[in-house]
């Protein structure tokens, strides 16, 4: 269906497979890792030394491990990432990183990044566990049902959230875990939906899934989790016994869901949240904005 690219670097050269084994990590999405700073931007009376060594150690744990699940993804998909327009670029999906090379890789490095979790905090190294066998079951189950597959991605992101609160051993409110899902299945949704545009007519082609989803369906999930996520985020800011000014920042969280709603539905944008991030200046200045409200908001009125 699509055109193949022609490999310039054979799987047995050492530099192409060195090169494709760290493009297998993925490591542009580990952009989604920096969840686990959300709560120490919320525990502002956390931020010490030790706390942000601590995030910072934790995030790049995380992000070894969630590179694992995605070399898993690309070996378990590789039949199908050939016959995606973007995804066939992939190490594994054109042949630059032998599957074997990669699954080797992949066992080490889980293997070196769970013993390094479990010193730093257990607590924190059975979430690192739950949330790879939690992808695991993704990758050769729950990506196959509907429904079901969308919410996996979005419980992915709550471990994440809560990984962040052991490692400065804050608690969270239920709010915040409410708004992290909310926000994580509008951004899975948005995903769906660029994929089903994206490849038309060919979807089951590559993801079966897709086959049990339309435009329109997926719309209705949106327009049902866009109102949830605004109203919860509104109510967590009036009851998460911090201060009341944070309610200055709903206005930005709504701009940023607008803003990202208008580039799925009229620039056909939304499969990688994380491209959007970095190469949207209105969505990057609105979360630069909100994180430097947050801090601030809590500096002077806590």
């Amino acid at each position: 269906m699509f055109s193949s690219r022609t490999n310039t670097l054979s799987s047995g050269s050492g530099a192409g497979t060195i090169s494709g084994l760290f493009k297998l990590l993925r490591p542009k999405q580990w952009t989604k890792n920096l969840l686990l700073f959300a709560a120490l931007l919320f525990s502002f009376e956390e931020i010490r030394t030790e706390t942000i060594a601590a995030t910072i150690a934790g995030f790049l744990l995380f992000s070894l491990v969630a590179g694992c699940v995605y070399i898993l993804n690309d070996v378990v998909d590789r039949e199908r990432d050939k016959q995606h327009p973007t995804k066939q670029f992939r190490p594994i999906a054109s042949g630059q990183v032998h599957p074997v090379h990669a699954i080797i890789f992949g066992i080490v490095l889980l293997v070196l990044s769970l013993i390094a979790a479990f010193v730093m905090n257990p607590l924190f190294g059975v979430l690192c566990i739950v949330y790879f066998l939690l992808n695991v079951s993704y990758s050769f189950v729950l990506k196959h049902l509907v429904i079901l597959d969308m919410m996996t991605i979005a419980a992915g992101f709550v471990l994440r959230a809560i990984a962040g609160g052991v490692l400065i051993h804050v608690p969270f409110t239920p709010w915040f875990l409410i708004c992290t899902m909310l926000l994580s299945l509008f951004l899975a949704i948005g995903k769906r939906r660029n994929e089903l545009t994206l490849l038309e007519g060919n979807t089951g082609s590559h993801r079966k899934v897709l086959d049990n989803y339309s435009i329109t369906l997926l719309d209705q999930f949106n327009t049902i989790v866009t109102t949830a996520t605004i109203i919860s985020y509104s109510l967590f800011t009036f009851t998460s016994d911090r201060t009341i000014h944070l309610m200055w920042t709903i206005p930005l969280v709504i701009y940023g869901m607008f803003r990202y709603l208008y580039l799925i539905h009229m620039k056909n944008q939304g499969g990688s949240p994380d491209r959007v991030l970095f190469e949207d200046k209105p969505i990057l200045i609105t979360v630069i904005l909100y994180v430097v409200s947050v801090i601030t908001i809590f500096a002077i009125f806590e």
